[in-house]
């Protein structure tokens, strides 16, 4: 007896865990509806699907310019102007990394979104950065998704640049008022 637990060494211990892993995002993200949003968003942008990995759907050629980057996921679909095998070419961590933000939206369902974006203005704050400090970016690896951290900035700092980006602080410049 080597006291070497057998099933640790097996890789089909770690595959097993990680397809009911798999299925659980799989049926969490159908049931709290965020990879019917996922398949809306990627078919009205013009995206084509296919399965992928773990689970995963692929939607590639998504035409629309918002959201930015190279890869964004809904639920378990990877939305993505490109292909996503040239895409894993150059970054081949895009997919685990996409993965994770799933098992994200797998926790909050819905809430997601709203909690993405405030972590992104926070990161945008405190880094001028939109990903470099956002907790979903940092959660699901910065580096596995092409994002590199950066140093935080005073506050004053991100304030000052955000004034200069309100309409509110700009000079209002008007043109002569035409009369009826």
């Amino acid at each position: 007896m080597t006291g070497v637990d057998n099933r640790q060494l097996s890789p089909s211990a770690g595959s097993r865990a990680r397809h009911r892993g798999a299925l659980a995002r799989f049926w969490v993200n159908r049931l709290n509806g965020a990879t019917a949003a996922g398949v809306l968003i990627a078919r009205a942008g013009g995206a084509r699907l296919r399965t992928g990995p773990d689970r995963l759907l692929l939607a590639e050629g998504y035409r629309w310019s918002f959201p930015t980057g190279g890869a964004f996921t809904v639920g378990d679909v990877v939305i993505s102007r490109y292909d996503l095998d040239r895409l894993s070419r150059r970054h081949p961590r895009v997919l685990r990394h996409e993965e994770r933000h799933s098992r994200q939206w797998m926790a909050l369902g819905p809430l997601f979104l709203p909690l993405y974006l405030l972590a992104m203005a926070w990161s945008w704050l405190r880094t001028g950065d939109r990903a470099a400090a956002c907790w979903f970016e940092v959660s699901a690896g910065l580096a596995d998704g092409g994002y590199r951290r950066l140093p935080t900035r005073p506050f004053g700092h991100a304030l000052r640049e955000l004034a200069h980006l309100t309409p509110l602080t700009r000079p209002h410049r008007r043109g002569p008022r035409r009369h009826r």
